[in-house]
């Protein structure tokens, strides 16, 4: 076991928890409740923290698994980068502007761009609108109506997560091309859906968070480094310095309540006391190690399915893409992030494609991908047509986040069980939003604010500052 070491935060009193699962839901409820003087260890069965969220090495290259994006509306995981010091590596964009290249329109007329402008919602996204060239104008005439009446949707209404998103669009007047070029361009991407296969609360939760509460909501923002550096060296840093007792390499074989009403977790060759637990990991993990009786129908987490993303990494010997990253329309590819910096590529451009909604590809091999996405990438990029290729490779997430389907919402639990003193924290809980690092930090602040109450500690007032931004 390797311990952390630094600065021990205030301990008040001797209360220990618990933390299983080194992801960003288990980081940020570790952090919270050290930063409230509570003494914590966390537990990661991985080399590294971070969850789904990594980075390896691959020869000189230093590779994301995937790519990760976030908003500005994500103020939970905005809160989380400034409290691990890394804000500055993963910065936002002035404003709003996704270039859209159209692969079946004539070569000069592919491109469209979604931006806002710096007016009141809705007016933010009226001219990008009025100019979006893959729309026809009747199209883009009923996306704004059809905008208006998602705005008008009430989220608390659970009556929305038992409908799907693509009939309530085809019921609004959405045509198969305007769900293609617009709803589904964004939807996939944060859903891990398409809008046929999403629910309407948590779609209607996505577009009006991002795209109807505030001007600068949906404006993106990106790791510049490694996500490694983020949720492994700087999460890590963080941890030791409020005192997290940090074990890597440790996997959780059981955890039971004790009869004084404590809790003991089983590792391998230890076993530890502690007056809380939190199991943050994903919900057929937590459903192997709740004790009986603490969900009421602990068979729901494994109802809740899964969903892939598939990433096809493409390392080229010279310059093909001039932006830093685009979205395609006509085209396998859906989205293209260029990494060469990030990785530390010395010479050529390292691409990225990240793939959702991959159920179909998943498992095809390597040589079967090559020789799908290579030739498109050439009909996007047409400097990519002289350019070497000079490495391809693939990363797979079988089961990247949790699948967003109607009914989903009722199956989430919330960061309480039935058992005193044992609680649920992973982006599959019921934090209102879909499978994101938002969604992972925030149900990390729900398990860390049931806890603290449960032991009778003040919240840190700096960790609920997001939700009065929010």
């Amino acid at each position: 076991m390797t311990h952390g070491t630094g600065f021990q935060g205030p301990v008040a009193d001797g209360r220990h928890t618990v933390v299983v699962g080194g992801g960003l839901a288990g980081i940020t409820t570790a952090l919270a409740l050290a930063d409230a003087g509570v003494r914590v260890t966390l537990l990661e069965g991985r080399p590294r923290l971070g969850g789904l969220a990594f980075s390896f090495q691959r020869g000189e290259l230093t590779v994301d698994n995937g790519q990760h994006v976030y908003l500005r509306c994500c103020t939970a995981y905005r809160w989380f980068l400034d409290r691990i010091e890394g804000a500055a590596l993963a910065p936002l964009q002035d404003r709003l502007d996704v270039p859209v290249l159209d692969a079946a329109r004539p070569a000069g007329r592919r491109l469209g761009r979604l931006r806002r402008d710096a007016l009141p919602v809705p007016l933010h996204l009226g001219r990008s609108l009025a100019t979006y060239p893959h729309l026809s104008l009747a199209d883009r005439a009923k996306v704004g109506r059809a905008a208006l009446a998602l705005k008008g949707l009430d989220l608390a209404d659970p009556a929305l997560d038992t409908q799907d998103f693509g009939s309530w669009l085809a019921a609004h007047g959405q045509s198969e091309r305007a769900i293609e070029a617009l709803w589904d361009l964004v939807g996939v991407a944060t859903l891990n859906a398409v809008a046929g296969d999403a629910s309407l609360g948590l779609a209607a939760m996505v577009f009006k968070t991002g795209l109807l509460s505030d001007p600068g909501a949906a404006d993106i923002g990106w790791a510049r480094v490694p996500l490694g550096d983020l949720h492994d060296r700087l999460a890590r840093k963080a941890l030791d310095s409020a005192g997290v007792r940090t074990e890597v390499r440790t996997r959780v074989t059981s955890v039971s309540e004790n009869v004084n009403g404590g809790w003991s977790v089983q590792v391998p060759g230890e076993t530890l006391q502690a007056d809380a637990v939190v199991l943050a990991v994903p919900q057929r993990e937590a459903h192997d190690l709740l004790p009986p009786g603490a969900l009421d129908a602990p068979e729901r987490l494994l109802e809740i399915g899964t969903a892939p993303i598939l990433n096809v990494h493409v390392v080229y010997d010279r310059k093909v893409l001039a932006r830093p990253f685009f979205a395609a329309l006509g085209t396998p590819v859906q989205w293209v992030f260029d990494r060469t910096e990030a990785s530390g590529l010395r010479g050529g451009q390292y691409l990225a494609l990240s793939q959702s909604v991959a159920q179909d590809e998943i498992d095809e091999p390597v040589a079967v991908l090559r020789e799908r996405y290579l030739p498109e990438l050439e009909r996007l990029l047409p400097p990519a047509r002289g350019a070497a290729v000079k490495d391809f490779f693939v990363t797979r997430e079988r089961t990247a986040t949790f699948a967003p389907t109607p009914g989903v919402g009722r199956l989430r639990p919330g960061a309480r069980t039935k058992a005193s003193g044992l609680y649920l924290a992973g982006a599959w809980t019921a934090t209102g939003w879909p499978a994101t690092m938002e969604s992972a930090v925030r149900s990390g602040v729900s398990a860390a604010d049931a806890v603290l109450g449960a032991l009778g500690r003040p919240r840190p007032r700096h960790l609920f500052e997001f939700e009065e931004a929010a």
